[in-house]
């Protein structure tokens, strides 16, 4: 799954009949901010977007509403909407709160049947594989995806919508963060290096004190990982 797109059912064509034209104008507003084409505290003017787009004032304006209700932009009184630009005491809020759901989503995988376990496990090892081909290639894009397909793959084998919708809020506001500060050589080198403790934890995990130790690593690689932002 795409952590940072809207999600998507499999019948594409039917959504998309069956879709506003207000919510088609949000997703498309949000691809950019996420893509960073519109930058943290860029103003988002009506006017402007109603020309780029081709479309009337009012599905702009319904998107413009569902991307602050998302907390994605922010719509200042007599002055207009910006994306959102997240202070440092609310990316901590957000790193603590997605280490809850990391932990949760690894105590949960960490107590699926056996067979369904390592099938995970057999779809993390490629992401390990590919964030170190990534440090040594020095992309940290490439590293990035990765890293969120390492963790996505987690919450979906966690098996809980309303957890997966969540997540996927908290990713997309913490990505407007990591759009100005992306991790050094030396961080992803560190933050691999841990993917790599939990996979094996996940792989052993036989008893319920297994499942608290892989969900306790998720946990404090998360909060390392923010503790690695924060001291750039």
């Amino acid at each position: 799954m795409d952590w940072l797109s809207p999600p998507m059912g499999d019948d594409t064509f039917e959504e998309l009949k069956n879709t506003s034209l207000g919510k088609l104008v949000r997703d498309r507003l949000l691809g950019q901010i996420l893509s960073g084409e519109f930058a943290p505290g860029q103003a988002l003017r009506e006017s402007e977007l109603v020309e780029r787009l081709k479309v009337s004032r009012v599905p702009v304006r319904e998107a413009l509403r569902e991307l602050e209700s998302s907390g994605l932009v922010v719509s200042r009184k007599h002055s207009g909407v910006y994306v959102r630009q997240l202070s440092d005491d609310e990316v901590r809020d957000l790193y603590q709160f997605r280490s809850l759901l990391d932990s949760h989503a690894g105590r949960m995988a960490s107590q699926l049947p056996d067979e369904k376990r390592q099938a995970l496990v057999q779809a993390l090892e490629p992401c390990t594989e590919a964030m170190d081909a990534a440090i040594r290639d020095q992309n940290p894009q490439a590293y990035y995806r990765e890293n969120l397909r390492f963790h996505g793959l987690f919450i979906d084998y966690a098996g809980n919508r309303e957890i997966a919708k969540t997540y996927r809020e908290v990713i997309q506001k913490l990505h407007l963060a990591r759009l100005k500060n992306l991790s050094t050589q030396v961080h992803r080198e560190q933050s691999n290096a841990e993917h790599k403790r939990i996979v094996k934890a996940l792989r052993d995990s036989t008893t319920i004190a297994h499942a608290e130790y892989c969900a306790e690593l998720l946990a404090h690689h998360v909060i390392n990982a923010h503790d690695r932002l924060s001291g750039m």
